[in-house]
């Protein structure tokens, strides 16, 4: 790749990174907003949980 090429593809980069973080406030807010304390960091948080209480049910069906 020439130089005009790399400045190309590092704008359309940048450009892309804003997106997405416009997106990510974007959600993290929504999510504060239907009841998540701190956004995108809770909703995380209970979807590990969830994921671990699944895989905890799995392993109790698994022993009987």
């Amino acid at each position: 790749m020439n130089k005009a090429q790399l400045e190309k593809k590092i704008a359309y980069l940048e450009f892309v990174h804003d997106q997405l973080e416009t997106e990510l406030v974007y959600v993290d807010s929504l999510l504060k907003s239907v009841g998540f304390p701190h956004g995108l960091a809770s909703a995380k948080e209970v979807a590990l949980e969830l994921l671990q209480n699944a895989e905890a049910e799995n392993e109790k069906g698994h022993e009987i």
